[in-house]
């Protein structure tokens, strides 16, 4: 049995990656749900939406890209945390307005909840705000 260290690292590079629920499903819970408290997020209630929502980012965000800065397994609670950079450019069709041409650099934290070796609950903690702003669309 692979490590909740190795799955959620699996995981998060699917995410990340923008493939979607139908490749980050095999890491997780089929009824796996999720939570942020970050207005673009604010609907989002499923493991499943949030990864088709990253799916969709990535159209959005053509160049998008990620930088893990922290990787931590929590053994005695069984969770994983990954502090991560996403950087991207408003340059694909979608989001809130015509592509801008702007770029965010934003800091974000995943914490992956295990239930054995599947993710059941993530919470993402990201300060989407200034985001919005860099990339013009606040």
């Amino acid at each position: 049995m692979a490590s909740i260290t190795a799955i959620a690292g699996d995981f998060f590079a699917a995410c990340e990656t923008g493939k979607g629920w139908e490749v980050c499903k095999a890491y997780c819970a089929p009824n796996a749900t999720f939570a942020a408290q970050a207005e673009p997020l604010a609907d989002i209630k499923t493991l499943a939406e949030y990864a088709d929502w990253m799916k969709g980012l990535m159209t959005i965000m053509p160049d998008g890209s990620y930088e893990v800065r922290s990787f931590a397994t929590d053994t005695e609670r069984n969770n994983v945390a990954a502090y991560a950079v996403f950087s991207g450019t408003h340059t694909g069709p979608g989001g809130p307005c015509e592509p801008t041409g702007k770029k965010t650099t934003s800091d974000y934290v995943y914490v992956m909840q295990f239930t054995g070796d599947k993710i059941s609950h993530m919470t993402k903690i990201w300060h989407s705000g200034m985001a919005l702003q860099q990339l013009g669309w606040a």
